[in-house]
């Protein structure tokens, strides 16, 4: 079984940030070779969506969702991640599910951004994002900006 955690920077346990941050460069930095800065002073301020086993206490999902106007004039969600031995159970939907159902009822935000790596242009499409920019490089990387609208 699975629980979620939505927290505030402040709220989160040693233990479980540093299962976060060790998530983030397993995929992001090692698996995926790409040298970025994950850490970019926004932790602090965003909120932590985290999908743990009650199993273990082991993190098996995360996603940050950061709020408007601090990095663009809309909710953006960033940093989705699944870890490698919890992929093919459908836990990427999921998460971003989870965050973009708190961000329409706690945020009330009329748009999420995301921007994604241009081969996951189909998952986000069928969560009902839509493109809004051509392809761009980022840290190596091809992205494309998308964009859900909420409907109230």
């Amino acid at each position: 079984m699975f629980a979620w955690e939505i927290k505030f920077f402040s709220e989160l346990s040693a233990q479980r940030l540093y299962q976060i941050l060790k998530l983030r460069q397993d995929v992001f930095v090692l698996e995926q070779t790409c040298l970025y800065p994950d850490l970019d002073n926004l932790d602090q301020k965003v909120i932590h969506v985290s999908l743990i086993s009650e199993e273990d206490d082991d993190l098996v999902a995360y996603c940050r969702i950061i709020p408007a106007d601090l990095v663009s004039p809309d909710v953006a969600i960033g940093r989705v991640v699944v870890a490698e031995g919890a992929r093919s159970q459908g836990l990427a939907k999921k998460l971003m599910i989870k965050a973009i159902e708190f961000t329409n009822e706690e945020m009330q935000a009329p748009a999420i951004k995301v921007s994604a790596q241009s081969h996951l242009q189909a998952f986000y499409q069928s969560l009902g994002f839509a493109i809004t920019s051509e392809p761009y490089d980022e840290d190596g990387i091809e992205h494309i900006d998308m964009k859900l609208t909420i409907l109230s």
